[in-house]
């Protein structure tokens, strides 16, 4: 029997009440009902300096950089919710990605991006909902040979869309989540086959 295809969830907000990290964890439900094993990862518990590479020639990867390159490099698919600061991806999730996308001895460039593929989702207080920033994420991704689902979701109003347990209020809302979880969980499945 095949092992079961392995997401990684996270979202580019550390803010310890991030709806993004709300909005990724619905998508997440989507993919593990799709029959995917998902793991939760929060990118506050891994904090890193700015990519600098005079740090990194002197000390090599931080211990944090290391983990989270771990973890993508052990799942085919990644669900990123990004939060959009100034009309891009937020500070924390680009440095992340900088520090992860670092080549190590005896690896290829792009060890833990290349020929994963990825579903995008953002949510924001404005209209929008962070879709001018999933612009930017969609790019970036694409660059370092991420393949990203064509299906994306920006939600607007975060501020008036939970419930208290983390759901969505709008029932439409969180199947499109739920659906955008299970989509990833099914592709990467159907490459893997």
């Amino acid at each position: 029997m095949a092992s079961p295809t392995k997401i990684l969830a996270f979202a580019g907000s550390l803010r310890r009440d991030s709806w993004n990290k709300k909005l990724v964890q619905i998508a997440a439900a989507g993919a593990r009902a799709a029959g995917a094993e998902v793991t939760y990862l929060d990118l506050r518990e891994l904090p890193l300096p700015i990519y600098d590479d005079d740090l990194e020639a002197a000390s090599g990867l931080p211990d944090n950089a290391r983990q989270f390159k771990a973890a993508l490099l052990a799942h085919q698919g990644l669900l990123i919710a990004s939060p959009e600061y100034n009309s891009s991806l937020s500070g924390a999730l680009k440095n992340a990605i900088d520090w992860a996308s670092r080549t190590l001895p005896n690896e290829p460039p792009l060890a833990c991006f290349a020929g994963k593929t990825a579903a995008i989702m953002s949510t924001s207080p404005g209209a929008l909902g962070g879709l001018r920033g999933l612009v930017h994420l969609r790019a970036l991704l694409e660059n370092i040979k991420v393949m990203v689902l064509p299906d994306q979701l920006a939600l607007g109003k975060a501020h008036e869309a939970f419930n208290a347990d983390g759901t969505l209020k709008d029932p439409k809302q969180q199947a499109a989540a739920e659906q955008l979880g299970a989509s990833l969980a099914a592709i990467v499945a159907k490459l893997r086959a």
